[in-house]
């Protein structure tokens, strides 16, 4: 008995391309997404301002852009460099992971660096006895509270350890940073904040078109 060979119906044409385009498509997709996470892992990820700490450099509801790339390439989860480049200096704006809470994600400004002491007398700061005063500094209680009341107003002086920073909010009255929590070591900083490119206004009390912070588009942060 002849067993009969049946050969298997190529596909056509049309059902070739079909593959060819979703196949081209998934690859494309794939490529993005890998993309999107080596950018947002290594060079630049998006932030927004949830609290007024920062006011008046940044406002509640800002979006911000960090350059993650520019203190160096670090290993993801732990913080560790492997391609150091810099370090983050007075007045930078920096983003990192809450020493308290390494879930949370904070931002400050840098006062002081590995080995400085820093001071506050009266809510003047002063590093290495010198007075360190900025535009971006504003004080909206205008109460300040005598030495050994607590810290918003006195501290230190503090000497600041190797390899951390001392940060503080440009909303001196109303910021939780190191002047009550300590310092922040430089493997959990995440990068430097550099420009604003969106702004929404929750707050407003105005037409729908004023919840946009026109003005506030393409900001560079100093």
């Amino acid at each position: 008995m002849k067993v009969k060979k049946i050969r298997a119906k190529e596909d056509a044409p049309a059902d070739k391309n079909i593959k060819s385009k979703l196949r081209e498509n998934i690859e494309a997709i794939l490529i993005a997404v890998v993309l999107a996470l080596f950018i947002r892992t290594f060079i630049i990820q998006a932030f927004k301002i949830p609290s007024g700490s920062m006011k008046e450099t940044l406002q509640i509801g800002d979006h911000i852009l960090v350059n993650k790339f520019i203190y160096g390439v670090k290993i993801p989860f732990t913080g560790t460099t492997i391609i150091p480049i810099k370090q983050p200096k007075h007045e930078d704006i920096v983003v990192f992971r809450f020493p308290k809470d390494p879930d949370k994600d904070f931002i400050k400004r840098v006062v002081g660096t590995a080995g400085d002491i820093v001071e506050g007398r009266n809510k003047k700061v002063y590093v290495n006895g010198n007075l360190v005063e900025g535009s971006y500094e504003v004080h909206m209680d205008p109460f300040t509270a005598l030495p050994g009341s607590g810290a918003r107003d006195n501290f230190g002086p503090v000497t600041v350890p190797p390899d951390s920073l001392f940060v503080m909010g440009d909303n001196r009255d109303n910021s939780h940073d190191s002047r009550f929590w300590g310092f922040v070591n430089l493997n959990a900083v995440k990068g430097k904040a550099f420009i604003i490119y969106w702004s929404w206004d929750s707050e407003n009390s105005g037409s729908i078109l004023n919840y946009v912070r026109w003005n506030r588009f393409g900001h560079l942060l100093k």
